[in-house]
């Protein structure tokens, strides 16, 4: 096949460079942007009398027939061609003749390119979104559910303070807040159009680049040519996000296999969202949460491999960056297939609300409150704190919970021990006493969801 860049070379290249260097397998998904860029300049070299208004239109209505041939299914597309923008020039080409060829005058395939990505990445950006703000309503919908059960906070993965179920959750719905917020700084700074930029050093034709990047949704345009065909700050951005972002599910995830280990027995996962095993018949398998978990180092390697392509690039384009698709790429369509999964598994998600309460009680995870109690005694908190401890040591000896404790046996470590030692130390009393915002009383965790659900809208 003749190449379209035929000139200073014939243009003959073996297959196996053939195949190697081309990149239409996978920039082929971005014809939509392609085209519709495509009719963006079309319209500005006819609108500054480039090419004369009827070429213009004669353009753009070709672009409209194939964009609507590879809707339909009746175009399908020519993976002998070199890339998604060779293929769409070839065709527009064949079925318009000279004029056809009139399209790229005053643009590169580098401009072309990195408009195409960046209108793309705008796109999943936008779908992503969509995506973390049913997660988190989700979320927060457990969270509304389990707003009352009381399950132990832990820190080193041991047991610390009584928490309510709700207020976990919602630390998830906060960090997934974060994530839309990067996510929404990503669009910006992805929304700026290269179109215009060229090769590398912009074009001797009187062009109208504001024209273009307003007709097709930019913000503003990249002010710098050499830049505007280079960079790829927008890709490494999109997933350095996306890589927090599986940071977050993978945690959640994990948390999601321990509780519903039969060591925990915290929450029961539907069974559409679990698996069982080709051997063992009691088995039920958590392994949508292990494949999120598996899926974020994926994640994490498509950020590494487009930095480290990148790192020592010379300006401007290089073929190096064809490599960018590929990554970018493969992160945004496994962040988008595990929230769409994720969003699923918490919603069918229920919590053994018992379990979790004899846990947070067999934990002594009220210690803290009973050397409060002391405290507010007169006790200094030094010494309360080692009462506390020894009485925890004597439970566990017993064979009982700070609760069960006859006020007899409190009062062989201090006088200050009375009947109302009780009502202190309750895990209901002990969570609805954290008052102090972000806190996990319930009213604190029910201002939480408020929050949550007029971020998200």
């Amino acid at each position: 096949m003749a190449k379209m860049w035929a000139g200073r070379t014939d243009g003959t290249t073996e297959k196996i460079a053939d195949d190697f260097n081309s990149s239409i397998r996978f920039d082929c998904r971005m014809y939509r942007e392609d085209i519709t860029g495509s009719m963006a300049h079309a319209a500005m070299l006819g609108a500054k009398g480039i090419i004369s208004p009827a070429d213009a239109d004669t353009l753009i209505a070709g672009l409209e027939d194939i964009l609507h041939d590879l809707d339909s299914g009746a175009l399908a597309i020519d993976e002998e061609c070199e890339d998604i923008h060779m293929f769409v020039e070839q065709v527009l080409t064949a079925r318009l003749g000279d004029v056809g060829k009139k399209l790229h005058t005053a643009r590169s395939r580098n401009d072309q390119v990195a408009l195409d990505v960046r209108m793309y990445l705008r796109r999943e950006c936008d779908g992503i979104t969509d995506r973390v703000k049913r997660l988190i309503a989700a979320v927060t919908d457990k969270a509304e559910e389990y707003k009352e059960a009381i399950l132990p906070g832990y820190t080193h993965l041991q047991r610390a303070q009584p928490i309510l179920f709700g207020h976990h959750l919602m630390a998830y719905a906060m960090m997934l807040l974060r994530d839309l917020d990067r996510l929404s700084d990503c669009r910006r700074r992805t929304n700026v159009s290269p179109i215009g930029c060229c090769a590398l050093a912009g074009t001797t034709y009187d062009t109208d680049r504001r024209f273009e990047a307003e007709k097709l949704g930019f913000d503003d345009i990249c002010l710098n040519s050499l830049d505007g065909v280079s960079d790829r700050d927008f890709c490494v951005e999109l997933m350095s996000a996306l890589s927090l972002l599986m940071m977050h599910l993978s945690r959640f995830s994990e948390e999601i296999i321990l509780w519903s280990s039969w060591e925990f027995k915290f929450v029961e996962l539907s069974d559409a969202y679990t698996t069982g095993s080709s051997i063992m018949p009691q088995k039920k398998n958590p392994d949508m949460a292990e494949l999120v978990r598996g899926k974020t180092g994926r994640v994490y390697g498509d950020l590494m491999a487009l930095l480290t392509t990148l790192k020592g690039l010379p300006l401007a384009y290089n073929k190096d960056m064809q490599e960018d698709k590929e990554s970018v790429f493969d992160a945004c369509d496994t962040v988008k297939m595990c929230l769409d999964v994720f969003v699923g598994m918490i919603a069918t998600m229920r919590a053994n609300t018992d379990n979790m309460k004899t846990a947070a009680q067999r934990g002594f995870i009220n210690a803290t409150d009973l050397a409060d109690y002391l405290v507010k005694k007169g006790l200094p908190f030094r010494s309360a704190y080692k009462i506390a401890g020894q009485l925890v040591a004597r439970c566990l000896a017993d064979g009982t919970v700070l609760e069960a404790l006859p006020l007899a046996t409190y009062r062989e470590f201090s006088d200050l021990f009375d009947e109302d030692l009780y009502g202190e130390i309750d895990l209901v009393t002990c969570v609805e006493k954290r008052r102090s915002e972000g806190g996990t009383s319930r009213a604190s965790v029910e201002a939480q969801i408020q929050f949550v659900r007029e971020k998200i809208g």
